[in-house]
Parts: structure tokens; C-alpha cells; sequence
């Protein structure tokens, strides 16, 4: 099943896809969010799409595709979960997931404009599974638990600015990866029934020319242990996006220039979609400086 938001921004509707059309969530829930899933609600949209209640949208709907999560309380990230990518980056491959945190506000559509930090000279791409969780999970007995508190999964460009993350991070990398916008998600969120996220194949463009070319059977972790492993140490909630690493092919390789004003990056996976975002040069024309 593929959930989706489309309309405008702030004023989404959820929908379900299916036979390449869309079909009205509103009487089901307001929205795609925290709440929604820990109350049920993609079991009660099952129900529904199968006894055929659920109205389809009119071909006259907006069809910008916004984040298919609303407001999720976290986004949890996991670096260095591809050994060849560790390798790019100069670092040994982990023997613990590493964990680093994204603040909810760099959450974006799949295709919305980014805007390229004030100050930045290395804006860079990395394509990513996202998982969304489906309620809340805390001290897993173990990995294979894990599948019952998955929502579904997403695709994510985990943008990050690499000498904020690396030059000026204080020994933290959060610094390159919370600027707004750097989380774009989706489009969908394909429930886990259509989707096994150990064998996805990953890529990325910048302005049409590949760069990543990998598959999820290549991460270090998988996502049941990674999901496991996290609710050692903190709860999951409904709602929370979980991104698990990129394969190798980012600019910080330094077989690819950074990504400047005008360029455009376009990732996708294998049954989940594909984005496309175009850069463009921060302006002062939202209030940021007072």
C-alpha cells in the first residue's frame, strides 16, 4: 500500500495510491501523522480500501507531493551503514551503529527547492532508506521484532553540508545536517507488505549524471538490527523516521564537485519512487537575519 500527502504546502491531503489513482483519506484521518499512526490508522485504511469506501480524489487536486509523514517528532539518523561509503569518507567501517540526530524542521516534499545554506561551499547528496515507525517500541527482545513496529518505508536525500558536519562540527555532525529543507521524504511511504528493505537497489543524479549505484543488502546494519539497536537506548515513537546510511558516489568522495545554485539532484529506489530537488542560492527574504 502507498501513502502519500499532495497539495500544497501546509495544506496536504492525505491519500492512498493505488491503480494510478488517489483516493481521499480525510474521513479516515486529518492527517498523515504521529497521532494517526499510533491510533491505527493505516490498519482502518486497509479495511477500507478493500470494501472500496474510501472517495477518490478529483483529477483536479494539486499534485505536489509533500513529506508522507507530518511533524515527526524525531529523525534519527545512522552514519557510515555502508562499508564502501566509510571507506570515501576516510573512516573505518563501524562496529556499533553510529547514531546523529536531525531536528523535525529540515523535513520537506520530495521535489521541493532547496535552498543551499548561507555560507556553504561543500552542499552534499546522499540517497537513503527511511523507515517510518508505527508505534512506539522500546527494549526490542530482538532484531526480528523489529518488522511489527514498522509504519513503512521512505525514500531520503540526507543532505549535509560537509564543512558545517566535519571542519566546524565540535565533534558532532548535526551542525551540516539540520539546515531547513536538507530532509526531503518521499514520495510515498509503502507499507512494510510491499517492500523488503534488504535488497533495494539505490541511486542518485546530479544534473543527469549518476552517481550512487548500490543496493540496501550492502549495509553494515540491517534495518531490523538497526531499529533493535536504537530501542536499547531510546524509545521509538509512532511517527519517527529512521534514516540508515549511504553507499558510497557523495561529493565528499572527492571524485565530485559540491553541489552550487542550479544544480539538480534527483534519488530514488527501487519501489519506493523518486525525487528530484533543484538548488538554489540562499536569499534573506524569510526573516532569518533580525
Amino acid at each position: 500500500m502507498k501513502l502519500a500527502r499532495v497539495g500544497d504546502r501546509g495544506s496536504e491531503i492525505p491519500v492512498l495510491i493505488a491503480d494510478d489513482k488517489l483516493f481521499d483519506l480525510r474521513a479516515v484521518v486529518d492527517d498523515l501523522t504521529p497521532a494517526s499512526l499510533a491510533s491505527g490508522a493505516i490498519d482502518r485504511i486497509t479495511e477500507l480500501h478493500e470494501r472500496g469506501e474510501l472517495p477518490e480524489l478529483p483529477a483536479s487536486t494539486p499534485l505536489r507531493y509533500g513529506s508522507p509523514i507530518a511533524n515527526p517528532g524525531a529523525i534519527l539518523c545512522i552514519g557510515l551503514n555502508y562499508a564502501a561509503h566509510a571507506a570515501e569518507s576516510g573512516a573505518a567501517a563501524p562496529t556499533d551503529p553510529v547514531l546523529f540526530l536531525k531536528t523535525p524542521n529540515t523535513l520537506a516534499g520530495p521535489d521541493d527547492d532547496v535552498t543551499i545554506p548561507r555560507n556553504s561551499v561543500k552542499t552534499d547528496w546522499e540517497v537513503e532508506l527511511g523507515v517510518v515507525i508505527g508505534r512506539r517500541a522500546h527494549y526490542l527482545s530482538s532484531p526480528e521484532q523489529s518488522r511489527d513496529y514498522i509504519a513503512g518505508f521512505v525514500v531520503a536525500n540526507d543532505l549535509s553540508e560537509r564543512e558545517f558536519q566535519i571542519d566546524r562540527s565540535g565533534g558532532q555532525w548535526s551542525k551540516g545536517k539540520c539546515a531547513p529543507g536538507f530532509s526531503p521524504l518521499g514520495p510515498w511511504l509503502v507499507t512494510p507488505d510491499e517492500c523488503d528493505p534488504g535488497d533495494l537497489r539505490l541511486r542518485s543524479w546530479v544534473n543527469g549524471e549518476p552517481r550512487q549505484d548500490s543496493s540496501t543488502a550492502d549495509m553494515i546494519f540491517s534495518v531490523d538490527h538497526i531499529i533493535w539497536h536504537l530501542s536499547q537506548f531510546l524509545a521509538l515513537e509512532a511517527g519517527d523516521v529512521v534514516l540508515t546510511g549511504t553507499p558510497e558516489g557523495v561529493a565528499l568522495s572527492g571524485r565530485f564537485p559540491y553541489l552550487k545554485p542550479g544544480d539538480i539532484v534527483e534519488v530514488e529506489i527501487e519501489g519506493l519512487g523518486r525525487q528530484r530537488q533543484r538548488f538554489v542560492e540562499w536569499e534573506n527574504n524569510h526573516g532569518d537575519i533580525r
